[in-house]
C-alpha cells in the first residue's frame, strides 16, 4: 500500500481480522472541529454511542468537552470510569435496568447522571425508587418531533406531565430532549427547514412551561444537524457520528469532517474464478444498508457486494482478477 495514503499502516499484516482501526489524529481534528462550530464547548454534549471507548473519551474531556450523552447501561458506566462530570443516559430506564442506573448515580458520585422520561407511570417508578435510596434524579422530558421511536409530542400532554413530575419528590425535570434523527436530507436547506419546523415546537412548549423562568435545557439534534442547532442560542448539541464520521454522510458536504475509523478485512477464500469471500460479515458491519451501499471497499472499489452473512462477505471480482487468499484490503 503506498504511503501517501492516510490511512496506510504499517504493521497492517500484523493485525488480526476483521479489524476496527482509529486515527487518533483525525479524531482529534474533528474534535476540534466540532467545538469550533458550536462555539462553546459548554454546549458540546457528544453522543458516545459511535465511539464506546476510554480512549476517545478521553480525548474529548482533554479538550475541554465535559458534557456527554449515551445510549446504554455499558455507556454509562464507561463514561463514569472515565471521570465524566456530566451523563445523559438518552434512554427512559425501566425494569433492573433502573435499579442499574441507580447503582451507578451511587458508585460515581463525582458524575453528574440524568435520564430522559416520556410518561407518567416510567416517572412514578423513577422516582418511587429514587426515594427508596435517598437520591433525587435529574431527568429530562423526552419528545417525539418526528423519529416516532420513544418520547412524547411537545403539546399539551408534554406540558401536563411535566407539571405532574413536578410533584414527585425523586425526581427533578431539568430539560427537554429533542432528538431529530428521522432528519437527514442531502440539501441542507430542506434539512434547515425540517429542523426548524421541530425545534419550533421544542421551544414553543419550553416558553410555555417556564413561565419565563428560563431554567429548563434543551439538548436537540444529532450529527445530520447538527450545524443547524449549533446556531440555536442556549441549546446543547448532541452529534454522534462526528467523531470517526461516515461513509454514508458524504452527501451532508457542508459538514467539515474527516473519516476517522475505517475495518480491515482480508480475502479467506476464492469460491468461484471470480469471486472472492472476506471476513467481513454483518457482525462486523452493520446490515441496515442495502447490500450494495453496505460497505465501500476504500482501496479495492472495483469489488462488488453480492452477499453477506454473519462471518462472511462474498464480491465479484471479475475475471482475471489478481486478488489471493490472505491479500488486506
Amino acid at each position: 500500500m503506498a504511503s501517501q495514503y492516510w490511512y496506510t499502516i504499517n504493521n497492517i499484516d500484523e493485525l488480526d481480522t476483521p479489524a476496527l482501526v482509529v486515527y487518533p489524529d483525525r479524531v482529534k481534528q474533528n474534535i476540534a472541529t466540532a467545538i469550533r462550530i458550536v462555539g462553546d464547548v459548554t454546549r458540546l454534549r457528544p453522543h458516545v454511542k459511535t465511539h464506546k471507548s476510554i480512549e476517545v473519551t478521553k480525548l474529548m474531556l482533554d479538550a475541554g468537552i465535559t458534557k456527554f450523552k449515551c445510549a446504554t447501561i455499558a455507556e454509562t458506566e464507561m463514561l463514569c470510569m472515565c471521570k465524566a462530570p456530566n451523563v445523559l443516559l438518552a434512554y427512559q430506564p425501566i425494569g433492573p435496568k433502573l435499579q442499574r442506573f441507580i447503582n451507578l448515580i451511587q458508585t460515581y458520585p463525582a458524575t453528574k447522571l440524568s435520564c430522559l422520561i416520556d410518561n407518567l407511570t416510567a416517572a412514578r417508578e423513577i422516582s418511587d425508587s429514587a426515594i427508596k435510596n435517598n437520591i433525587v434524579i435529574s431527568v429530562y422530558i423526552d419528545l417525539n418531533v418526528g423519529q416516532n421511536r420513544t418520547g412524547i409530542k411537545p403539546d399539551e400532554g408534554a406540558s401536563v406531565l411535566y407539571n405532574e413530575c413536578k410533584s414527585l419528590p425523586g425526581i427533578k425535570v431539568i430539560g427537554l430532549h429533542a432528538y431529530d434523527g428521522h432528519i437527514h436530507d442531502s440539501d441542507l436547506t430542506v434539512r434547515t427547514a425540517e429542523s426548524d419546523k421541530a425545534f419550533e415546537m421544542t421551544k414553543a412548549l419550553k416558553e410555555k412551561i417556564e413561565q419565563n423562568s428560563n431554567e429548563l435545557i434543551i439538548i436537540a439534534g444529532g450529527s445530520p444537524t447538527f450545524l443547524i442547532h449549533a446556531k440555536r442560542e442556549g441549546v446543547e448539541c448532541s452529534p454522534g457520528t462526528f467523531v470517526y464520521w461516515d461513509k454514508g454522510y458524504s452527501s451532508f458536504t457542508e459538514q467539515p469532517f474527516l473519516p476517522a475509523a475505517l475495518v480491515v478485512t482480508r480475502v479467506v477464500s476464492q469460491p468461484d474464478a471470480t469471486k472472492l469471500c472476506l471476513d467481513l460479515g454483518h457482525k462486523s458491519i452493520a446490515a441496515e444498508r442495502e447490500l450494495k451501499t453496505r460497505v465501500f471497499l476504500l482501496d479495492a472499489p472495483g469489488l462488488e457486494a453480492v452477499s453477506q452473512s454473519e462471518e462472511h462477505l462474498v464480491v465479484e471480482a471479475g475475471k482475471e482478477h489478481k486478488y489471493n487468499e490472505g491479500d488486506l484490503i
